[in-house]
């Protein structure tokens, strides 16, 4: 019945287009009542407890980063260097979006920052040397949500404050599944790009090539020193974010000078009524979380799915799927907020390794990224490249089923995420 209530809460004021954080604050008081009680003051409290908390204080600077590499020019320098060495092939700037958003992705763990940023840069470009927009644009979206997965990842820094699982951990974790969606990419569209025809580009010598590199070299060194740092222990993921943002802003600056003094107003605004909107969710669903323990939600969980306890890979594929279906109506963050503190106690109680699961989780949800009516990437590669959702999607198919194939690999073999993962860590 507790399930019942809360869902029924939950979903009903969403379907009447409630905003999802005072959805998640409602349903947490709904079971209050359920439960025959009702303090205020109990909400208020793990309303301000959600948002204060240390952690969390990456995901404004992780946020500010992404703002900072974007308007001081590290973004432009990624997509030359990614040209001088793609642009030859055939497809070959469909290759380029693929590296610059899998750099992007190592620099601000943002799917909706680096999708737009790639998608700005490259769709105009595509375009321009005859490539098909809406595959063009499907494989952009594709490509933006490696982001979550490679860190430095604010998906992943959310999921460890809402389940008590190291982030350290889930970082290195995500390194080996995120180069091999890259992978997955490049091998699906050269299937793709053989109904591209279009003209390619001059090889570029390695005299071109080493002056992007050079060019470049600052925007490189940035992930370098993110997961050499954190690796090494010399600064926590919460330092990481400031370190980020502090050094995109001194190169910004003063090495690429894309960025001035008079522009810093509008990408700390920028930056700001993002962090607003993600700090306020999270403290929604800190509360909820909150009444979720108390109402004792994961117990009727795992009372439910008793039966293939035993089955680690059978329970792994079920909550793939669930959370598959939840995907396409649910954004990311929301998603791991609601859902990853009521699985993580089955997913303990099976003998599943949690980190496995925490990147299995996230990689889930960001599939779900680009499945409508919901699918967040798609939108915004929409309003930038000039597409139609329809249009889109036809686009986007092949790398959805691709990925799903790698999620099924990941199933049925987790030696593949945790053999890297005790590498790394």
């Amino acid at each position: 019945m507790t399930i019942v209530v809360f869902l029924g809460v939950l979903l009903g004021l969403m379907a009447f287009g409630m905003p999802i954080a005072f959805a998640l604050i409602l349903s947490g008081v709904a079971l209050m009542y359920h439960l025959d009680f009702f303090d205020a003051q109990l909400v208020a409290q793990n309303l301000l407890n959600g948002a204060d908390n240390f952690p969390l204080m990456a995901v404004p600077f992780f946020l500010l980063a992404g703002e900072l590499m974007n308007a001081g020019g590290m973004s432009r320098r990624i997509v030359d260097l990614s040209i001088t060495f793609f642009g030859h092939i055939r497809g070959g700037l469909g290759f380029v979006a693929i590296g610059t958003a899998v750099l992007l992705a190592s620099l601000s763990g943002s799917a909706i920052a680096d999708t737009a940023a790639v998608a700005a840069l490259l769709i105009p470009m595509m375009k321009n040397n005859g490539y098909n927009l809406e595959r063009s644009s499907g494989l952009i979206a594709s490509a933006g949500i490696v982001a979550p997965i490679l860190p430095p990842s604010m998906s992943f820094i959310i999921y460890g404050v809402a389940t008590n699982v190291s982030i350290t951990k889930l970082f290195m974790a995500g390194i080996a599944p995120a180069l091999m969606m890259a992978a997955t990419l490049f091998a699906t569209w050269a299937w793709v790009a053989r109904r591209e025809n279009v003209p390619v580009q001059a090889r570029a010598s390695w005299p071109v090539r080493l002056k992007a590199i050079g060019n470049a070299f600052w925007a490189l060194l940035m992930p370098v020193i993110i997961i050499g740092g954190l690796r090494a222990g010399v600064f926590t993921p919460t330092e990481t974010a400031v370190v980020a943002a502090t050094y995109a802003l001194v190169v910004g600056l003063f090495v690429y000078r894309g960025l001035t003094i008079a522009d810093l107003p509008k990408v700390f605004i920028s930056a700001a009524k993002t962090t607003a909107v993600v700090m306020f969710l999270v403290a929604s669903a800190i509360f909820t979380s909150y009444m979720i323990t108390l109402a004792d939600l994961p117990g009727e969980v795992i009372s439910l799915l008793e039966p293939i306890l035993d089955h680690p890979k059978l329970l792994m594929a079920a909550i793939m799927i669930l959370l598959t279906l939840v995907g396409t109506a649910m954004d990311l963050t929301p998603t791991i907020l609601i859902l990853a503190p009521v699985l993580a106690p089955l997913i303990g109680k099976a003998g599943i390794d949690q980190v496995y699961f925490g990147v299995m989780f996230v990689m889930v949800g960001a599939v779900g990224l680009l499945t409508p009516p919901v699918g967040t990437v798609l939108n915004v590669v929409c309003g930038v490249a000039g597409v139609s959702m329809e249009g889109i999607i036809r686009g986007v198919w092949p790398y959805v089923i691709a990925y799903t194939a790698l999620l099924g690999l990941f199933v049925i073999f987790p030696e593949l995420i945790t053999v890297p993962a005790g590498w790394l860590h």
